[in-house]
């Protein structure tokens, strides 16, 4: 199996079937990507779950260590990590039985994306998560 990038409708149906997100790398640095991009994501009504072994809390929600520390559903987990550190985490998805692993723009591999497919994930790379989204609500494809 290769990666092919999802088309905007795929990719609306990712948001529309989307509750809780789990963030990994989401900081507490407010000039961040990674704490702007959840925070949008949040203010458009999705859980989000900060996964950052560093920080007690992100967005007002607790922070846990790891995918596996989740005791709830998963629908996408949405990365802020080197590419290299990927695979990991793809199989971390994999095994806590998530529906989407996301990578963020600038972020893409080749091994996480085959481990998350060989695990029934659909995946999304070098992509932002919340421009995606804010541009699928500008084109009509999604509502706010």
């Amino acid at each position: 199996m290769s990666y092919t990038h999802p088309t905007d409708e795929q990719l609306a149906e990712i948001y529309r079937s989307t509750g809780t997100i789990a963030v990994v790398g989401a900081s507490t640095n407010e000039t961040k990507p990674a704490h702007r991009i959840p925070a949008y994501l949040q203010a458009q009504g999705f859980r989000i779950i900060p996964v950052n072994p560093v920080a007690d809390e992100v967005l007002g929600q607790a922070a846990v260590d790891s995918l596996s520390e989740i005791s709830e559903h998963v629908d996408v987990v949405d990365v802020f990590r080197r590419a290299e550190l990927t695979p990991e985490i793809a199989s971390e998805a994999v095994s806590i039985g998530a529906g989407v692993l996301w990578l963020q723009a600038g972020i893409s591999s080749d091994e996480a994306a085959e481990i998350a497919m060989d695990g029934g994930l659909r995946i999304v790379m070098d992509t932002c998560m919340g421009a995606t989204h804010q541009r699928l609500v500008e084109a009509g494809l999604l509502e706010r």
